[in-house]
């Protein structure tokens, strides 16, 4: 496998980024079945309503996640939106725990990736944006797009 593969994003949650403000991140691997990685490999996931919440038996639990079922296998297959258990130290599950009980900040997953073969979950602390914040973060975008488009004007 080269290297350009190696790290290669199988499935983003692109909403995440619009709705929440992303405060910190956490890289979790994660317990999947076989044919669950085949399916993500071919690009058959879905972050889109998925959360993370720690259990009381301090398990970091992925919830609502979609991973379609291998076409190609056989035909048992596995459940599209099962709970999936994420992998963490210690510590960082102590510490998403108190993250996770402030008022006002949420846990979401906001890609799955492939590192050194093993699917990865990137996890986000995130507090939700109001829809000022949300207008505000485009009407900026748009600002510096407007700056860049210019500048390169500008040089030419």
């Amino acid at each position: 496998m080269s290297k350009k593969n190696a790290d290669a994003e199988l499935v983003s949650n692109r909403r995440a980024l619009h709705n929440y403000e992303i405060l910190d991140t956490y890289e979790a691997g994660i317990i999947l079945t076989g044919t669950e990685i085949k399916s993500l490999r071919n690009h058959g996931g879905s972050l889109q309503d998925a959360y993370v919440l720690v259990s009381d038996s301090n398990d970091v639990i992925l919830k609502n996640a979609s991973i379609a079922p291998y076409r190609f296998g056989i035909t048992f297959g596995h459940a599209e939106r099962r709970d999936r258990i994420l992998l963490l130290h210690k510590r960082e599950i102590a510490k998403l725990r108190s993250l996770s009980e402030e008022k006002g900040l949420t846990l979401v997953p906001l890609a799955m990736y492939l590192k050194k073969g093993f699917v990865k979950v990137k996890v986000a602390v995130a507090r939700g944006k109001s829809s000022y914040d949300k207008r505000a973060a485009l009407k900026e975008k748009e600002h510096k797009k407007a700056i860049d488009r210019a500048i390169k004007e500008r040089l030419e």
